[in-house]
């Protein structure tokens, strides 16, 4: 049975940090990229922070770069994204999903290229 939970969302006040985690099972973690994605209330669901399938390299959207860090341990099937500086703009659910195809790279250009979705961490930054 295919799992994919995020974790790590909560209540937390502009400036501040938190750790959000994916734990995935019953499917393959590696050799596959994966991504963290989120919707705010009343946007479309978007993609974030990418991670290769080595971990080698990563992709950040603008509105995060700089303030988050995507991060994978193989050995524990899980997922990480690192959110720091946290802005109200940043509030909205969290979801993590794997790229459907294996041995990609970071590079982030379609929703369509992932699958295997979570059902969503919430966070919320408080101004």
């Amino acid at each position: 049975q295919v799992q994919v939970v995020e974790s790590g969302g909560g209540l937390v006040q502009a400036g501040g940090s938190l750790r959000l985690s994916c734990s995935a099972s019953g499917l393959p973690f590696d050799p596959y990229a994966w991504g963290w994605f989120r919707r705010a209330p009343g946007k479309e669901r978007e993609g974030i922070a990418i991670i290769s399938w080595r971990g080698d390299s990563t992709y950040y959207a603008d509105s995060v770069k700089g303030r988050f860090t995507i991060s994978r341990d193989n050995a524990k099937n899980t997922l990480y994204l690192q959110m720091n500086s946290l802005k109200s703009e940043d509030t909205a659910m969290y979801y993590c999903a794997r790229r459907l195809a294996p041995y990609t790279g970071a590079s982030y250009s379609s929703l369509a290229d992932f699958g295997y979705w979570g059902q969503g961490t919430q966070v919320t930054v408080s101004s």
